[in-house]
């Protein structure tokens, strides 16, 4: 399984990939796990990014907008991507609404990851959106601006 650094077999009681403060435990893996939703927009970019650290390729199906790639083909395409990059740090630049009251809401980020033996920071403006337009809906990525 794919790990972000200084990761090993017990997830659990390590810090969060996403660097919030808190452990793993405690942060994003309730979420992974289904027991809560995202509160905030930025909430569930940090569960992302955890996600992709952690291979956790249903979670990150389940937090998408529907894609246009076949689901097979796209599960595929997200286990190697999971599997061939080591994240290793995230960096929130800005947040813009994404509230528990928002129904959108913006998040710049720079994540670094290892991919090849090459050190790389991904730098993007994804926006999200609540399930359906309802405030109760849960909160999805739906693309990079």
């Amino acid at each position: 399984m794919a790990r972000a650094a200084g990761f090993g077999s017990s997830k659990s009681t390590k810090p969060c990939p996403c660097l919030s403060g808190g452990s793993y435990e405690i942060c994003c893996e309730p979420l992974h796990r289904g027991e809560q939703q995202a509160a905030t927009a930025e909430q569930l970019m940090r569960s992302r990014y955890s996600a992709f650290a952690f291979a956790e390729v249903d979670y990150l199906i389940a937090t998408h907008s529907a894609s246009e790639t076949p689901m097979a083909r796209h599960r595929k395409e997200l286990h190697e991507s999971c599997h061939e990059m080591r994240w290793l740090k995230l960096k929130i630049m800005a947040v813009q609404a994404g509230g528990v009251d928002d129904l959108e809401g913006t998040v710049a980020f720079e994540a670094t990851y290892q991919a090849g033996g090459q050190r790389s920071v991904m730098k993007e403006l994804s926006l999200f959106q609540r399930r359906d337009r309802d405030c109760k809906g849960d909160w999805l990525y739906i693309k990079a601006l």
